[in-house]
């Protein structure tokens, strides 16, 4: 349960940072969220799993946004493999950045990438090579600038015979394609690789959260920063095939990608968070599958 308490101790700092922006009723469920988590374990309590708890899902949440992080990680895995399979693709991941921003100007620098990657895949020879992309937006602040970061993690499906043939957009191209759509000559780097076999990198870095807390519980200022430009934003979108493949997850019918759970669970565990620690709270019989 360390995890989950470092988690929770987050999550009462940033639940003090959205009292102001919240309806008291929502602001509760944020504060309460975590207080209670049921676990599922072995015999030997080895491994445990959430079988139930009191979360309340706000994007800011560090206990939530940490949860979702990990299942969106699986996610993006099995579409990949998905891919890979039914439809003979492979990737790419691409980086896309431009110079930092101050606060006032982070909401219209966000609407201005994605008004320039709209641009960017509809470029002719990149419109020739993408069979479908997940796009993430990532925000970083730097406390000795005072200034804010924002830019794109792309996983971009390509045919499999990409990196050999004449569709191929080396890595000084792209460079060119993203300062024309941003019409900013100073940004300096583009990355861009191949992903190999899944590259856990790739998925964690599309995965992972739209901010950390660490950055955004700085002070009151940057949280009503990060609030203001993230709010009611999507901040992961999915196109072609990748958005097919994510409707078919839903429906549940790409199980035959999840590595199947061999875990015999034997006890259920409730734990109750107590200001600075989760006690067991009670411990009975696993009855489920």
């Amino acid at each position: 349960m360390k995890k989950y308490s470092k988690k929770k101790k987050g999550n009462q700092v940033t639940s003090k940072s959205l009292k102001g922006h919240l309806s008291p009723l929502a602001h509760k469920r944020v504060e309460q969220c975590g207080n209670f988590i049921e676990m599922k374990t072995d015999k030997e309590k080895s491994v445990m799993k959430v079988n139930w708890g009191l979360f309340c899902e706000n994007r800011f949440c560090p206990m939530c946004a940490w949860r979702l992080a990990q299942k969106d990680a699986l996610k993006v895995s099995v579409l990949m493999q998905h891919l890979e399979t039914a439809y003979n693709k492979a990737f790419i991941f691409l980086t896309l950045t431009a110079p930092n921003v101050k606060g006032e100007n982070l909401k219209s620098e966000i609407d201005r990438y994605n008004k320039a990657f709209k641009n960017l895949v509809l470029r002719n020879e990149v419109a020739a090579v993408n069979k479908g992309y997940i796009r993430k937006l990532e925000i970083t602040y730097n406390k000795e600038r005072n200034d804010y970061h924002p830019h794109f993690h792309v996983i971009m499906a390509v045919n499999r015979g990409y990196f050999k043939d004449k569709t191929y957009i080396p890595q000084a191209r792209w460079l060119d394609l993203w300062r024309d759509v941003m019409n900013c000559p100073e940004i300096t780097q583009v990355d861009v690789r191949k992903v190999k076999n899944r590259d856990g990198k790739a998925v964690s870095e599309v995965a992972k959260y739209s901010a950390k807390d660490s950055d955004y519980n700085y002070s009151q200022s940057v949280f009503d920063v990060f609030y203001k430009a993230l709010r009611g934003r999507q901040v992961m979108t999915f196109n072609g095939l990748f958005a097919q493949a994510n409707k078919v997850y839903k429906a549940g019918e790409l199980e035959q990608y999840f590595e199947p759970d061999k875990i015999k669970y034997y006890w259920l565990i409730l734990y109750r968070w107590k200001g600075e620690k989760y006690i067991e709270e009670q411990q009975k019989r696993f009855e489920g599958q």
